[in-house]
């Protein structure tokens, strides 16, 4: 039979410990009173404990006893500096027991730690572009925000697998983001949630979500009739598809935005304490685009996690602003003739706004002559004509007024105009309305290129130790532990 223990490496009289007791020694064959001899694996990270004959004399440990409530509970106390020299940096351990033999090697957390570790900075070494798993990925603005701000810093990157539900989107990415796609990406068009997570799914350095926000928004909350963002029936729960890839991908570093309002979701605290066991240290902030030369006043959440032992001088307060904000909306305005259909009444929405106003809602319009230094949201949505999004009003005849164009759109939230090429209005709008403000995360990007480039000769040289905890914490077992008899290789 076989007990698989996860403990905790703690002191004990100055020297590493790790120590176990309990029926589940029983379980996987370790009797009471046996003699075991330490043998180390330093390149392995293993130790494996030998039983030995009773009349041993070479430094062993023996399997003591405890009795508690009546029951005689066999007990192992290992003491040695051997355990940190194969164990260096990490704080828990996996213990393997069947019929008997005992085998110690690290956490596969742990292990995936080192690995991500290695890869980013084997990478970084040899001056290679960094391949990020790019989720939700609409048409590429926040990849190329991203990757935009880290060549500014040294740091190529590419998109090694991007996920996108809506066709048009992909292929506009596709099509007008080259720098992005290379002949190695992955471009799959699916619901995340169809997406299956094998065996062969591509590592990544680089992870990067815009989690869909239609639930978590004001917004999206009060037109859904939603108590929880995480209510909404398609968005509600894809967080846990961006968990699902970080862990099959095994990061060095992740990123997350959304609204503002989703820092204090349920589900932002899943994520939060999912990074965390995972080994990454978590940096949160709220942004406004204004701030960063866009004309869009809109404010997004921006999660960044890091591997511990990459770095600790990651830093949103190293932002800085690249771009120039134009001194009006005028300034970014298409010449659209004064005749031009486009000029509407929008009779329906100066009703709505009446009854609104009555009923003691918020709402009103956002109706705009260009001479304002900014704007609010647009959104996704923005080519239905909606009553809270702006509009700018006719110069003569203040009945009227008109959307903004796609191009106008993508210049007030400093997105390039070549990434709307190809797409009608309505697309356009939908794909440079559900995206960010391109500066913004360009410096974001700029931030963790710097940071990498100033980590870099450090990276696995600081690993982080967390303090030793005692007792030993025994984990439940999740699923089926397979085993190869003759190797004691038991699957973490």
């Amino acid at each position: 039979m076989t007990t698989i223990i996860n403990a905790t490496i703690g002191v004990s009289k100055g020297l590493p410990r790790v120590w176990m007791e309990g029926q589940k020694l029983n379980h996987g064959g370790v009797q009471i009173g046996k003699k075991y001899a330490i043998k180390a694996d330093v390149p392995a990270k293993r130790l494996e404990l030998i039983e030995v004959p009773f009349d041993f004399s070479g430094k062993h440990v023996t399997v003591s006893k405890r009795e508690r409530n009546g029951v005689v509970h066999p007990l192992i106390e290992i003491r040695s500096e051997q355990i940190r020299e194969v164990f260096e940096e990490d704080d828990k351990v996996r213990i393997a027991l069947r019929r008997g033999r005992i085998v110690i090697t690290a956490l596969q957390i742990q292990t995936k730690i080192r690995e991500r570790l290695k890869r980013i900075k084997d990478k970084l070494d040899r001056g290679e572009k960094l391949p990020v798993i790019s989720l939700f990925h609409g048409g590429g603005v926040l990849d190329r925000a991203i990757h935009s701000g880290m060549l500014r810093a040294g740091v190529g990157s590419f998109v090694q697998v991007g996920v996108e539900l809506e066709s048009e989107y992909l292929d506009a990415s596709l099509r007008n983001n080259p720098d992005l796609w290379t002949e190695d990406s992955i471009a799959i068009c699916s619901d995340i949630r169809d997406v299956h997570l094998g065996d062969n799914t591509p590592d990544g350095c680089i992870l990067v979500g815009g989690v869909p926000c239609v639930g978590a928004s004001r917004s999206g909350r009060s037109k859904n009739s939603l108590e929880f963002a995480e209510d909404h029936d398609d968005a509600g729960a894809l967080y846990i598809d961006y968990l699902n890839w970080l862990k099959a991908t095994n990061p060095a570093i992740a990123l997350i935005e959304n609204v503002g309002e989703y820092l204090n979701t349920a589900a932002m605290s899943a994520i939060r304490n999912v990074f965390k066991h995972q080994g990454y240290d978590v940096y949160e902030t709220v942004l406004d685009g204004w701030e960063f030369g866009s004309l869009e006043h809109r404010e997004r959440m921006v999660v960044v996690a890091v591997t511990q032992g990459l770095g600790e001088t990651f830093s949103f307060e190293n932002l800085k602003v690249n771009k120039i904000r134009e001194s009006c909306i005028n300034e970014i305005l298409d010449p659209i003739p004064l005749d031009d259909e486009s000029w509407k009444p929008y009779e329906y929405l100066a009703t709505k706004e009446i009854r609104d106003k009555a009923a003691g809602k918020g709402f009103r319009r956002q109706l705009l002559t260009g001479t304002e230094d900014g704007c609010g949201v647009i959104g996704r949505g923005y080519k239905k004509g909606r009553s809270t999004e702006p509009f700018i009003i006719h110069p003569t005849n203040p009945e009227l007024s008109r959307l903004f164009t796609k191009a106008e759109h993508a210049r007030i939230k400093g997105i390039p105009q070549v990434m709307l090429d190809g797409v009608s209005e309505t697309t356009g709008h939908e794909i440079a309305g559900q995206s960010v403000c391109f500066h913004q995360f360009e410096s974001v990007g700029e931030e963790i290129g710097n940071f990498l480039m100033r980590s870099r000769s450090n990276i696995l040289k600081f690993p982080k130790r967390r303090p030793a905890v005692e007792p030993a914490v025994v984990m439940p077992v999740a699923e089926p532990i397979g085993v190869q008899t003759g190797t004691m290789s038991l699957f973490h």
